[in-house]
């Protein structure tokens, strides 16, 4: 029997085993607990309480993802919505431009439902064996891929060389792409979203089956469910594959014709009565549509700040823009946690019990939605999260953040 095996079967007897990370993503964790604070009413209405559709109580959670990790999201995408100076026209070693107008942008925000502005974010489906330092480089380097996830950017599994033509290797595509990122970031991806290109048929599929078995919690592809998802009862996020569409330009350059249909479709998205999910995808973000997939920068800018003006902050606040990641792992903890309160005139007793969370989990957040019409204020004496509350003002929200 192979050494490793045998380590791990006799972790498995002893009570020890918590996952190795050779390119499998860790799934045990820390065991279920039990977490209680109080509420304490300003007057003896009566209340009701339950986990929120989304997080921040949002009617809207919108996904974006940027494919293969093309240098267009650092320096145009990243300061434009995180906020910063975008890049001037910038002509990469495929003598492609991937720079922008050279402004300085203020960011894109929508807030929390507590008075703080958070800025759009998007992930990053990327392949580690594409990230350099090299000068006129077209993709990304590590610090610049560091940068933008430690601003909340999440991180995707892309394929370690991109690979689909006959002969990949689509086992190792996956894991080696895990370990380089592992090893050079200190982090490890659960997402994958299956490189397109020529390839056998139906290759996706290859890539579906070793990106699950091997530690993924969901993956992007050609075909599946989605890419809208509503939200307001549980959703089946177990070994999810979801569908892939995507946003880019057309030859057109004198108009922003086709970023408003693509505005229109996100309109009727939102108009729809339940809470929903959606998630869409492009290439780059640079002046030049590279490979004929991307979002010129002009369209991308344009399509970014009418979104932030309808549905951020500076409009009616209903959008979560939040990346794949980050969404996926609300609604699954969402959907495991049980809250239970007991009032007793102005005090009410509320307790969480969760799930065993995921240790490779990012984030790791409770919204809770609040039905009273008086205000109120929470008194926690635990370490193990922090909480937030609007009880003074709408008297709707209570937010959650889990340590541990």
């Amino acid at each position: 029997m192979p050494k490793q095996i045998l380590l791990i079967l006799t972790a498995i007897i002893f009570g020890s085993f918590n996952g190795y990370s050779n390119g499998i993503i860790e799934k045990d964790s820390s065991k279920p607990k039990i977490i209680s604070f109080k509420i304490k009413l300003k007057s003896s209405e009566k209340i009701a309480i339950k986990p929120s559709a989304l997080k921040y109580n949002k009617h809207f959670a919108y996904s974006f993802t940027l494919d293969d990790g093309y240098r267009s999201a650092y320096l145009t995408a990243f300061p434009l919505l995180n906020g910063g100076k975008i890049s001037a026209s910038n002509k990469n070693g495929w003598k492609i431009d991937q720079g922008g107008d050279e402004t300085t942008s203020k960011g894109l925000f929508y807030t929390d439902g507590l008075g703080n502005k958070l800025p759009f974010k998007l992930a990053l489906a990327i392949n580690g064996a594409s990230l350099n330092n090299l000068p006129n480089r077209g993709h990304l380097s590590w610090e610049e891929v560091r940068e933008m996830y430690n601003a909340g950017w999440d991180i995707l599994n892309h394929s370690f060389h991109h690979a689909t033509k006959h002969g990949t290797n689509y086992l190792t595509e996956v894991t080696d792409n895990t370990k380089s990122i592992k090893e050079n970031l200190n982090f490890t991806m659960s997402h994958f979203v299956v490189p397109g290109g020529e390839g056998d048929e139906k290759y996706y599929l290859e890539y579906e089956k070793e990106a699950l078995q091997n530690g993924n919690f969901s993956v992007a592809s050609y075909y599946g469910k989605g890419p809208v998802y509503k939200v307001n009862e549980k959703v089946d996020l177990d070994k999810l594959i979801s569908a892939r569409t995507f946003v880019q330009s057309s030859k057109d350059t004198t108009s922003f014709k086709t970023m408003d249909n693509y505005l229109i479709k996100i309109d009727s998205i939102v108009k729809q009565k339940d809470p929903v999910w959606f998630n869409e995808f492009t290439h780059g973000t640079g002046n030049t549509n590279l490979w004929n997939l991307s979002t010129r920068f002009p369209d991308f800018k344009y399509y970014m700040i009418k979104l932030a003006n309808k549905y951020g902050a500076n409009g009616n606040d209903s959008i979560w823009m939040a990346p794949w990641q980050e969404v996926y792992e609300y609604i699954w903890l969402r959907d495991r946690i049980q809250v239970d309160f007991v009032q007793n005139n102005k005090e009410v007793n509320v307790t969480i019990q969760l799930p065993e969370i995921p240790k490779n989990f990012r984030n790791k957040s409770i919204s809770l939605s609040v039905d009273t019409d008086s205000k109120f204020e929470t008194e926690s004496k635990t370490p193990d999260f922090t909480i937030q509350n609007d009880g003074s003002k709408k008297h709707k929200l209570i937010v959650i953040d889990l340590k541990n």
